[in-house]
């Protein structure tokens, strides 16, 4: 059985300037408002090998001859970016990113092997998954310490850690949208049945590749502190209103019994 989720090809605009598109087995955001012209910014880069279907998507969105003027990289697992290569072909652009991710996107660095411990299909397929380093060096744009993301002058980014060194998420206090990346999850990841069917069901970040669960907890309790009113994270749907907080609130309180597999444990 393949691993691509039902949902693929999947678009959701979440807010006019906020578009949810899934690749496979992954979210990616275009932040941008259509009908204010026909530039967009990109969060994450989803599957390797998805690059035309971005490309596609986007055309469909903004139209034909719109320009990707930055990507913005919650992490670099190889989920998240791996369109990069097709995308830059595209569109020469800056990609920002946390300090802490730029071993892993400048070829110095591989991530850490998976927790194959971890019950769940995906989870024991996770072995074959790549966790290479990428080298994107000529368009590399660290951010700095102050949560700015410079093409994004009304988000900024919170440091979600555990799931990856670097890990970000984006918020916006104006609306309190959240574009979470990994930290947190709306969709059992690590089971291929969930991933197939994408049943709505909160989570932290994806075990197998999780590698500090004291950070990954403290993540998700940065992100309730929060309170985000909406919430798109890399794998499930876009998750709002009361069903968000109480989920969120629900997830801070078993995290330890729920989500730290039992090998990390203290």
């Amino acid at each position: 059985m393949p691993l691509t989720s039902i949902s693929s090809g999947l678009g959701i605009e979440v807010m006019p300037d906020l578009y949810c598109f899934n690749v496979q087995i992954v979210n990616v955001c275009f932040i941008g408002n259509p009908n204010e012209g026909n530039t967009f910014i990109l969060v994450d880069a989803g599957m390797p090998g998805s690059g035309e279907m971005i490309i596609q998507e986007a055309e469909k969105r903004f139209g034909k001859g719109c320009k990707l003027t930055n990507i913005i990289l919650t992490h670099g697992h190889f989920d998240h970016v791996g369109a990069i290569e097709q995308l830059l072909q595209k569109w020469d652009v800056p990609i920002y990113a946390h300090p802490l991710e730029e071993p892993y996107l400048t070829g110095k660095e591989d991530y850490p092997p998976p927790n194959n411990e971890v019950e769940g299909l995906v989870a024991k397929m996770s072995p074959m998954f790549p966790r290479h380093s990428i080298n994107i060096s000529s368009n590399l744009q660290l951010l700095g310490d102050d949560g700015k993301i410079p093409p994004l002058p009304n988000w900024r980014y919170i440091r979600t850690p555990g799931h990856t060194p670097g890990h970000i998420s984006l918020f916006r206090d104006s609306d309190r949208a959240l574009i979470a990346g990994d930290a947190i999850t709306n969709v059992e990841q690590e089971s291929l049945y969930e991933v197939l069917t994408q049943k709505q069901e909160m989570h932290g970040p994806p075990p197998y590749f999780t590698t500090d669960w004291q950070a990954a907890f403290a993540s998700v309790k940065a992100i309730e502190a929060l309170e985000p009113q909406i919430a798109i994270t890399g794998h499930g749907f876009p998750i709002t209103g009361d069903e968000l907080h109480t989920n969120l609130k629900k997830l801070v309180t078993n995290f330890e019994q729920t989500e730290i597999p039992e090998n990390y444990r203290v």
